[in-house]
């Protein structure tokens, strides 16, 4: 009985270490070469980056870890890519309804 209890913890403690809810995929390595650098080839990479998430996401959840469709929307806001943008924001709404009084602060700031 001692055997299989230990078999037991084994297989669960094996189980919860090998999965995530989210697969980051180098994020602190991508934001922190466009916060260093900040030039417009670190951005591009940066959204690239985003984008790749986004599209083929991960972990147990299979959506995109919570930030990344609003990091993503913002920044093409600023690009002036208004109405992509203003779709990821809304997504990350969906997704992380938690999110919503913060987003509707960034579209209330886009809205025109």
């Amino acid at each position: 009985m001692r055997k299989l209890a230990l078999i037991f913890v084994a297989v669960l403690l094996y189980s919860c270490a090998t999965q995530t809810l989210y697969n980051w995929k180098g994020y602190d390595e991508a934001i922190y070469k466009y916060t260093k650098v900040g030039d417009e080839e670190s951005l591009l990479d940066l959204i690239e980056f985003y984008e790749e998430i986004i599209e083929d996401p991960e972990g147990t959840r299979h959506t995109p870890p919570p930030g990344v469709c609003a990091d993503l929307g913002y920044l093409l806001l600023k690009k002036g890519e208004i109405a992509k943008g203003k779709d990821l924001l809304k997504k990350e709404i969906m997704l992380y309804p938690e999110s919503k009084p913060f987003i509707d602060k960034i579209l209330k700031r886009f809205e025109k």
